[in-house]
């Protein structure tokens, strides 16, 4: 049974830092294993040239000022690993994260944020609730927090609870919202019947057992709840073949998905449909989801598809290097140049407007039976 959730206080923000140690990460992927998955050598991307053989356009002219007003909490709860000069949580209770906890990777997290907002046009959520019967909401893996923050101030007379395994939310919040230090692998101590309402989002390579997930939000959900949870696809996919084998857009989703593997914690959430079935087996009913074609970058000649791909590229390119960090570096094996020239030719060929790259994003959500 895991031990309580920690809540986080505003006070904490005048503590001093956690200390910062170095720690072992796993076993790295061998040569013999990247090959067998169908994964090009690291030093192929060193010696690939990069020169701009074409215009690259970044959509910069219609993008509008997007101003970080949050401040992060101290992280004093945990002793945090070092990978490249990057911090992460700590291997605490086991709990892990392939993303990177500083300052730098909050801010990418709070335009990654806005960039979902714009993927469902706006809304934090797509489960027809009552807002008349919303009172208390949990959100896991809350990171940055914005998210709960947010839905606080939609729902001024609801309890918000964000939780994540690291303290890295905004101290001054909403009165209706707290955080929350949790795992979410673990058992849930939350009663039976607490929720009306569980939000999860992008948690791919954090969930080691998603039926096990389901199970926590089934019991911990009201009779009449909904449990939403937002995925998306590895792969970077084209109908026109300009996202072409061996190409480094191809190779992206290779590279997640063995490195998902490798830790335990698969990235393939929208690949092998889990949100779905682990819904279905922890006994929700009226279950619906919702397919979003992101395309990657602006080449899209709708407008607002156009939109979609231009602030998700803006928020994976705040922090590309946080984003492959960990995965290529500790679980690949990759040097740290090499990573940066793998990132180097992805971010080169989806600002090609040449390359119509597109990936999927999946919207799952369903209720709780009365």
């Amino acid at each position: 049974m895991a031990s309580s959730p920690k809540s986080l206080k505003s006070d904490q923000a005048s503590n001093p830092p956690a200390p910062v140690v170095s720690t072992p990460g796993p076993t790295p992927l061998t040569a013999e294993e990247q090959h067998a998955a169908g994964l090009l050598p690291a030093s192929h991307w060193a010696n690939q040239p990069l020169e701009d053989d074409v215009t690259v356009d970044d959509g910069a002219s219609s993008l509008g000022s997007f101003t970080s007003t949050t401040a992060s909490l101290t992280s004093s709860i945990y002793q945090y690993r070092t990978v490249h000069g990057r911090t992460y949580h700590g291997d605490v209770g086991n709990a892990e994260s392939w993303e990177p906890n500083d300052q730098r990777h909050v801010e990418a997290m709070e335009l990654f944020h806005h960039a979902m907002l714009v993927q469902l046009d706006g809304k934090l959520y797509l489960s027809p609730l009552d807002k008349k019967k919303v009172h208390k909401v949990l959100d896991v893996g809350t990171g940055s927090g914005l998210w709960a923050i947010d839905f606080a101030d939609e729902y001024p007379h609801a309890e918000v609870i964000g939780t994540d395994v690291s303290p890295i939310q905004p101290s001054w919040v909403p009165p209706n919202v707290k955080f929350e230090i949790d795992d979410c692998n673990l058992d849930w101590t939350y009663a039976e019947d607490t929720f009306d309402f569980i939000h999860m989002r992008m948690l791919a390579g954090v969930v080691t057992d998603w039926d096990k997930l389901f199970r926590n939000a089934f019991r911990c959900c009201k009779p009449g709840g909904y449990v939403e949870s937002l995925g998306s696809g590895i792969h970077l996919l084209s109908d026109d073949g300009s996202v072409k084998e061996g190409t480094a857009m191809h190779q992206w989703g290779k590279v997640f998905g063995e490195a998902g593997k490798k830790i335990g914690r698969p990235f393939t959430v929208y690949e092998d449909d889990l949100q779905r079935k682990g819904m279905e087996a922890a006994g929700f009913v009226d279950i619906e989801f919702k397919d979003i074609q992101c395309p990657l970058g602006v080449w899209h000649p709708d407008k607002k598809a156009a939109e979609r791909g231009l602030w998700y590229k803006l928020a994976i390119e705040e922090d590309l290097e946080g984003y492959m960090n960990y995965l290529c570096n500790l679980v690949m094996g990759w040097t740290p140049e090499e990573t940066k020239r793998f990132a180097a030719h992805a971010k080169k060929e989806w600002n090609n407007p040449k390359v119509h790259g597109y990936f999927w994003l999946r919207v799952v959500y369903g209720r709780k039976p009365e």
